[in-house]
């Protein structure tokens, strides 16, 4: 079985899911290009926690948290069979606390994304949520803990956005970010190629730009457990290496 890749989406608007653009087209040519998973574990900035929970059920419901969109997005289903043995073996990888929780189900941080990798809905996918009160260096941990996974044939994704602040969207910049997102983009970017994964866990040290882009962390702790999966021998590919919106950027990381 080949060791699967690790891999980091820029998820962006759900209405992703029904768009054929750079976005859609770039996540199907990954799809095109890994191995077939055998099962796919994604951690999403969509389910964010206080501690850290793992679904294990056999048929996990699709879950529509957004509000506002076109009926057409509501109308997706991305029914999937669930993990629940690798489920339990990512529980007893991972040595902090963590509870099943079967309560959530496969939301649109996933879906959005899969609709276009694997729209054949054959693939079983489970998730692990994110702990809204640890640290960095504990996300980054646990995907270090779960990156054996990569030999069992489970493709590990992170989904959300490294820049992500919708309070400052600007809806007259499509395909456009602004000076200071590009500027955490680049910063995250140089050190992601580099190796220097200690930067990003510190990247509040980047003092007000870090504040603009990550106002809030759901969507940027996703990046770490891919991060804390990947190792030194990986080659790295980006894509979608841009800014939306002004004030959040799309930019992707494949390691394999």
């Amino acid at each position: 079985m080949p060791k699967m890749p690790v891999l980091f989406v820029g998820h962006g608007s759900p209405m992703n899911a029904i768009l054929d653009n750079n976005y859609s087209r770039n996540w199907k040519m990954i799809a095109d290009r890994i191995p077939r998973p055998k099962a796919i574990l994604s951690i999403s900035a969509h389910w964010y926690t206080r501690g850290t929970y793992i679904m294990s059920n056999t048929n996990p419901k699709t879950i529509y948290d957004m509000y506002g969109f076109p009926p057409a997005l509501y109308d997706i289903t991305y029914e999937v069979p669930g993990a629940p043995e690798i489920a339990s073996l990512s529980h007893s990888m991972i040595s902090g606390k963590t509870d099943f929780d079967d309560s959530w189900g496969i939301d649109h941080g996933s879906w959005s994304v899969l609709v276009h990798m694997y729209p054949n809905r054959d693939i079983p996918v489970f998730q692990i949520s994110i702990d809204s009160e640890a640290p960095p260096e504990t996300h980054y941990r646990i995907g270090r803990e779960l990156s054996a996974l990569r030999d069992q044939g489970v493709l590990i994704m992170g989904s959300g956005n490294i820049v992500h602040n919708l309070r400052q969207v600007d809806w007259h910049k499509p395909g456009e970010g602004l000076d200071w997102a590009y500027e955490f983009d680049d910063f995250i970017n140089e050190n992601i190629l580099s190796g220097n994964h200690d930067r990003i866990l510190n990247y509040k040290d980047m003092g007000m730009i870090a504040r603009m882009a990550v106002p809030t962390p759901d969507h940027f702790f996703p990046l770490l457990y891919v991060l804390g999966a990947s190792n030194q021998n990986d080659e790295i590919s980006v894509y979608n290496k841009s800014g939306e919106l002004g004030s959040l950027t799309m930019t992707s990381y494949l390691f394999e």
